[in-house]
């Protein structure tokens, strides 16, 4: 059973070189962070995810979550690591500083919470989850709010949860029927939801539950939704735990993979009413949760290809040790598998894959950094038209990625693969809900054509490729650079075409448009990849000869493949986009 090793190097050749923290010059606090603090962080999060995550990763899978009358209680060993995770002061790192967290880039919290999804998961979503509705309360809740919940939040000492989908309805939350009923200073909630991550734990004494629900009498669908705080635990005017609120897990789901991470149905309002506290305006409900979401989205996107680099490493160290079949050279008796090329081509394509989807999330964080921190209001204003136009790129994309990535492991291990006790599968279970959560593939690509390209006429994205092939006309490098740069320009042209053609279609066909908007968006997440690779090859090239050459040439190796063997699917997703809605248009139910 292979063990994991946090990618160091390559991470902070992200933060460092590739997207580099230079560009947080001008964003306040964040500029004073360095490539050395940076670095310590991330040797700190390996120790941590190495020594204490990664041995429980296997277990938890086998053991799972377990529900009784009484609660849920955790995989052995997952309450333990969780105090030692809140003693280090992880929780804080990317919290607010007003509320006692530590104000990192988010550049840098994404690249940790990656060491945690790759290492364990079903941990990982927890704290993700908690910092989101924090988050989410900080921007919207009241004073009196934020400084009741967000401290003990913020240390992780109180975790949190968004409460969105029921029975009735998955992602169409405007057929919400969980109802709030007005009583003095609060609302009294009631109602069942599902798939609720995290929802009951032995983790914390107290979970604050961010409820969207329907006040009574407010308009239908999703014009009449508002976000509650619904604790599961009262709190004090001075802070202290007061009864248990009328909330309660009454069971919790039997999944495909996760198994360490509690998918809960919830049940508010079983005798007297669940005690909710309004956040912000009423009716403004989703558009609140949003802010929750779409911090969710870019940390499942992440997710993808932390996995894909688990699966890879996993797959990495069978290959070298499996010995099976003649050497292409000839020599006699069985030679490891990884000197066969169909198993280098499978290796490479997670490596590189990986290395791609990593590239494009540190740089959408990046772009949300500069959105919340810049003393530039035009560089804040174009960062978050860039940040929200990659957000369901990086979501979509990795995700499906990742998805194939993982199954590619298992190819690897060849018969042994589909074997849980090489614990190949695992990767590939868990990593399959990725593409569904905090919405499917399908939804991130209708909102990118929709909310993202429509409605700004492609200017976002426009002026994105605009950037991209300015820097690819100038790359340098020499000979080992240019068919990636000459490969990362073809890509570009064709997400142009497909782009102009996407514009006509939702404005002539918007059901054609919507039937190649997923594949709209892996042309999107492939072509940038390619740009940022080709970008990181140029950086490799010029540092050949150093004491870390052999990492360089094989970042030049992996940035060629990816040239070669991944970026060519956007000829071939260009085509679709151009010419293949139709067919699904024209074709009723009734026909499939």
């Amino acid at each position: 059973m292979s063990t994991y090793r946090a990618p160091l190097a390559e991470l902070q050749f992200v933060i460092n070189d590739l997207i580099g923290l230079q560009s947080l010059a001008g964003c306040g606090e964040l500029a004073d962070y360095s490539a050395e603090v940076a670095a310590s962080v991330l040797e700190e999060a390996a120790r941590f995810a190495q020594d204490v995550l990664d041995p429980l990763n296997r277990p938890g899978d086998q053991h799972g979550a377990r529900w009784s009358e009484s609660g849920v209680s955790t995989a052995p060993g997952f309450r333990e690591a969780y105090r030692q995770f809140v003693e280090a002061g992880w929780p804080q790192l990317g919290g607010s500083a007003d509320y006692g967290g530590q104000s990192a880039p988010r550049m840098l919290t994404t690249a940790v919470q990656e060491i945690w999804a790759s290492a364990n998961l079903a941990f990982k979503l927890c704290p993700m989850l908690t910092h989101g509705a924090a988050h989410a309360l900080e921007l919207t809740g009241s004073a009196e709010q934020k400084q009741r919940y967000l401290p003990a939040m913020t240390r992780g000492e109180w975790s949190g949860t968004m409460v969105l989908t029921e029975p009735h309805a998955g992602s169409d939350l405007g057929l919400i029927r969980t109802r709030a009923v007005p009583e003095g200073d609060h609302y009294r909630l009631f109602g069942q939801k599902i798939f609720i991550t995290w929802g009951e734990h032995d983790y914390t004494p107290n979970i604050i539950h961010m409820v969207l629900a329907r006040i009574e009498g407010a308009p239908a669908g999703t014009r009449g939704i508002s976000l509650f705080i619904v604790p599961k635990v009262l709190v004090r005017a001075d802070g202290t735990l007061g009864e248990r609120n009328d909330v309660r897990c009454v069971s919790i789901e039997h999944k495909l993979g996760i198994h360490a991470s509690p998918t809960c149905v919830m049940a508010f309002g079983e005798r007297a009413g669940a005690v909710g506290y309004l956040v912000g305006e009423a009716n403004r409900g989703l558009e609140y949760m949003f802010i929750m979401m779409n911090g969710a989205r870019l940390s499942v996107g992440l997710e993808g290809y932390a996995l894909t680099e688990r699966a890879f490493q996993h797959a990495l160290e069978w290959a070298r040790n499996r010995q099976q079949g003649r050497s292409p050279s000839g020599r006699e008796g069985p030679v490891p598998i990884i000197e066969h090329a169909d198993v280098k081509r499978m290796l490479l394509s997670m490596k590189s894959g990986a290395e791609a989807m990593r590239a494009l999330s540190s740089y959408a964080a990046c772009q949300l950094d500069i959105a919340e921190h810049h003393r530039d209001p035009a560089a804040r204003a174009a960062a978050q038209a860039r940040g929200d136009l990659l957000i369901p790129i990086v979501k979509g994309w990795s995700t499906e990625l990742g998805i194939e990535a993982a199954s590619i492991g298992i190819q690897v291990h060849g018969g042994m693969g589909f074997i849980e006790e090489t614990g190949a599968a695992q990767y590939l279970r868990d990593v399959r809900i990725t593409a569904i959560y905090e919405g499917t593939t399908g939804i991130q690509a209708n909102d990118l054509i929709g909310r993202k390209i429509a409605r700004d006429g492609g200017q976002a994205l426009t002026e994105l490729c605009d950037l991209a092939q300015r820097e690819l006309e100038h790359l340098s490098g020499g000979a080992p650079v240019q068919p990636v740069r000459a490969a990362a320009l073809e890509a570009l042209q064709q997400l142009r075409a497909a782009t102009d053609a996407l514009l006509s279609l939702t404005r002539a066909q918007p059901v054609q448009a919507a039937a190649v908007a997923v594949p709209f968006l892996k042309l999107c997440g492939f072509t940038l990849g390619g740009w940022l690779m080709a970008r990181a090859a140029a950086l490799a090239a010029t540092r050949l000869t150093g004491p870390d050459r052999d990492f360089y040439a094989a970042k030049l190796r992996s940035a060629r493949f990816y040239a070669e063997q991944l970026l060519p699917q956007t000829l071939a997703l260009a085509r679709i986009v151009e010419r293949g809605g139709a067919s699904v248009a024209e074709t009723e139910p009734a026909q499939i």
